[in-house]
């Protein structure tokens, strides 16, 4: 190891990135903004790395008719076009080295400089022993800006903004974006009607054509329309320096989970899957390859993508300290009663092989459902749904759910339960809530002696009737009836976020919200965690 490279690894833990300041005193970090960093005429750009490998997506403000391209100390590399306009361009870098930051700066056709340089690190490598390591999580940051005022009004973006530069103040290593990153949904009967096929929306956007192909005619300009102002004004560049990871959920295939006798929304149509590609491909990284993930997993390698990647299962590593196993449960998800499936079943195979492996000190699970809480919708792990007296029962069958997703739920969390010197820890978006509990039990599952926690990391952009109890259900996020729930965190219908802490021995989260009917918007810039929880290893 080289002198600088094992500098840089013992500072990633250390002040160096803010963490020498004790735990107790976690959210005195000064709230001011960082200092203006010129984007040129960039809109977004948000980066991935792994510990070799770095990807960036970035759009820009006009078409580019050459490729720019990026630069990485020495290392230069021609950007690909993401979209057909040249607005849109994805940068892939290989063979750097683990655990080391890097300059960074893009470059136009003639050699001219189109942003401020800026660093960015890779990942420590597999074997390393990092002493500590911090990662955001937030979910739902989507929602359109234009739509017209009322309680189906998202969050304002620059107020999401906001929230996400609160959180960068504590300097995370990596951000994970779980799932909903669109709301734009187009056959729901639920939802259509007050999101993308409303008559405001076609206004702002355009009508989709269901026949057409997605990128190269009419659609994509609907889809720039549609899902751009939704992702690239949320994150600008602030991420330029923090490694983000998106996972998909029911949103980003453009509807929401629902089912009935005239119509079953997942798994997705083909243009359904079109649009939510599309969308990834141009706005936010694919996930890198991982030397333990097989290539051949669904949705991976595909022949249109950079070699290797993932569009749905992906992998933090960050040496033999931390490992976060990410995945979208939509797109795989099958129909078949008792044996269906949310994950395909070699992706279900990769993460219990994850689990059974002890390289790692911490095996972190963010899918893109949530285990623990249900609040009554069609595509959950759980069979409650809302009785006659608008409470959530098992005693009225939920139609068109399907008896194997909970059967791989339980296999899951048997798995998660019997990882020897872990905690057990999954944290997943969707419910619109803050949420944190021990799993205690599930069916006839016993995980006692050595409970699953579950968390709801809290949500970016929700809408005044997004919540679980003001929105169509009516209720709130409830422990399933098939589960023994220890709620620590009974859900809060706020926004907000966490920051997950990893240390040799143990995981720290700190749960942040933000109440936007008592607190106003600059009381974000001192948001400080309203709990903190030690989850310590076995010894």
């Amino acid at each position: 190891m080289t002198g600088s490279r094992r500098n840089f690894l013992r500072a990633s833990s250390a002040a160096a990135l803010g963490f020498g300041l004790p735990i107790e005193v976690f959210a005195q970090a000064p709230a001011a903004p960082t200092a203006p960093w010129d984007a040129g005429s960039l809109v977004h750009l948000l980066p991935t790395v792994s510990d070799t490998r770095i990807l960036i997506k970035a759009s820009f403000n006009a078409p580019l008719t050459e490729a720019p391209t990026l630069r990485v100390d020495g290392t230069s590399v021609q950007g690909r076009m993401s979209d057909t306009q040249g607005e849109h361009w994805h940068f892939h870098v290989m063979g750097l080295q683990p655990g080391r930051p890097y300059t960074l700066s893009l470059m136009g056709s003639r050699g001219q400089s189109l942003t401020q340089p800026w660093e960015l690190a890779t990942f420590p490598a597999p074997d390393e022993q990092p002493g500590r390591f911090r990662v955001l999580f937030f979910s739902c940051a989507g929602g359109h800006q234009d739509m017209p005022p009322g309680p189906h009004k998202f969050l304002p973006t620059i107020v999401r903004n906001r929230l996400l530069r609160r959180a960068l103040v504590f300097q995370p290593q990596a951000a994970v974006a779980n799932g909903d990153h669109v709301y734009w949904d187009l056959l729901s009967p639920l939802t259509a009607k007050r999101y993308g096929a409303s008559p405001e929306a076609e206004k702002i956007a355009g009508r989709f054509d269901r026949a057409g192909i997605v990128l190269g005619g009419g659609n994509e300009t609907v889809l720039k329309r549609a899902a751009g102002p939704q992702i690239a004004p949320v994150y600008g560049v602030d991420f330029r320096s923090t490694p983000v990871f998106f996972i998909q959920d029911d949103h980003d295939y453009f509807d929401n989970d629902e089912a009935d006798d005239n119509l079953i929304t997942f798994p997705p149509s083909h243009f359904m899957l079109q649009l939510a590609r599309a969308t990834q491909l141009m706005y936010y990284p694919e996930f890198l390859p991982d030397v333990t993930r097989p290539r051949g997993l669904a949705w991976s390698s595909s022949g249109d993508r950079v070699e290797g990647l993932s569009e749905t299962f992906g992998t933090i590593r960050y040496g033999r300290l931390a490992e976060v196993l990410l995945y979208d449960i939509r797109r795989t998800a099958t129909l078949a009663g008792p044996s269906a499936v949310y994950i395909d079943v070699e992706a279900e195979n990769w993460l219990k092989a994850r689990m059974a492996s002890t390289e790692v000190a911490h095996v972190v699970h963010a899918p893109s459902n949530p285990p623990g809480w249900s609040a009554g919708k069609w595509g959950e792990w759980y069979p409650d749904v809302l009785g006659p007296d608008k409470k959530l029962t098992m005693a009225v069958p939920k139609p068109y759910w399907q008896p194997g997703w909970l059967r791989q739920h339980d296999r899951l969390m048997a798995a998660m339960s019997a990882m020897k010197g872990r905690v057990p820890l999954v944290i997943s978006g969707d419910m619109h809530a803050i949420a944190l509990g021990k799993m205690m039990r599930s069916g006839k599952l016993d995980l006692a002696a050595n409970p699953v926690n579950v968390a709801l990391s809290g949500t970016i952009g929700t809408t005044p009737i997004g919540w679980p109890s003001t929105g169509i259900r009516g209720t709130p996020a409830t422990p399933s009836g098939v589960l023994d729930l220890q709620e620590q965190v009974k859900p809060i219908e706020q926004h907000g976020f966490t920051l997950v802490d990893f240390f040799p021995d143990k995981m720290v989260l700190h749960i942040f919200k933000w109440d936007q009917k008592t607190q106003s918007v600059d009381d974000i810039d001192g948001l400080e965690p309203f709990h903190v929880a030690e989850l310590v290893r076995p010894t």
